[in-house]
């Protein structure tokens, strides 16, 4: 089912997109060479409560993961892209880190990842795999308003994903978002234009590219969370929540000015 927000449920929608975005901004400031992973997630559970949300990871078990998840965020460093478990690891200097948090405020939920590099070294072709996910972030974006179609989302992700010379997996993409994260219509990272669903005022979107630098494989980690590139290597993934309005669309998880 594809669910339309009415005002209400869209002003706590911009309220758990403002708390999502206020905190993966903190949790940028603090990845610092020598930060462990799972200060960030104890970070973040306190940010969450602090700032009146619910996880909605803790919990969360479907059916591509082994149990419940766990924990607050997932950080997916390097070759790890996608539902990256926290575990025990302190980052390094040119550590390319991604993180993706979503939270809920009084039952509507948001969701939001970043991705950037620790420390002071920058590759860069890893400057450029962030920067192709985030100009594809944009892209898909500025595809999105009344009456358009689902697939000029995700024609406007792949324009730009293949343009910069990556391949697109298709297991995983964007996703409706409301009253639970992860719900219809999906949102793929690549597809036709004027195709799809008919996107229509109310409707919340997770839109978000993700790329791997030379394969379009994924395999999982033993935690059966954590998904890596086949090949070993480097990944980058950038997420906003989004609302179709009657005038357009407006991008709830901005970081604070």
């Amino acid at each position: 089912m594809i669910e339309i927000l009415n005002d209400d449920q869209l002003s706590r929608a911009r309220r758990a997109g403002a708390l999502v975005g206020a905190i993966l901004q903190t949790l940028r400031e603090r990845a610092a060479v020598g930060t462990n992973l799972l200060e960030l997630d104890q970070l973040t559970g306190e940010m969450i409560r602090d700032g009146g949300g619910v996880s909605c990871y803790v919990d969360y078990a479907p059916s591509f993961g082994n149990g419940p998840f766990g924990h607050y965020v997932c950080t997916a460093v390097n070759d790890a892209v996608l539902h990256g478990m926290p575990h025990d690891y302190a980052l390094v200097d040119g550590d390319l880190l991604t993180l993706d948090l979503a939270l809920s405020v009084d039952g509507i939920a948001a969701d939001s990842a970043i991705s950037f590099i620790v420390g002071e070294t920058r590759d860069p072709a890893d400057v450029a795999l962030i920067e192709a996910t985030e100009e594809a972030l944009r892209a898909g974006i500025a595809a999105a308003r009344p009456d358009a179609r689902l697939g000029d989302i995700s024609s406007a992700i792949g324009r730009v994903l293949t343009g910069a010379g990556y391949s697109i997996n298709m297991e995983f993409g964007g996703h409706g978002i409301g009253s639970t994260m992860h719900q219809d219509p999906h949102v793929a990272n690549n597809g036709r234009a004027g195709r799809g669903y008919r996107l229509r005022p109310g409707l919340l979107l997770a839109i978000e590219p993700w790329v791997m630098a030379d394969t379009d494989k994924l395999v999982f980690d033993a935690d059966g969370w954590t998904l890596r590139s086949a090949t070993g290597s480097r990944t980058a993934h950038s997420e906003h929540t989004v609302a179709i309005t009657e005038s357009g669309v407006e991008i709830l998880t901005l970081p604070p000015k």
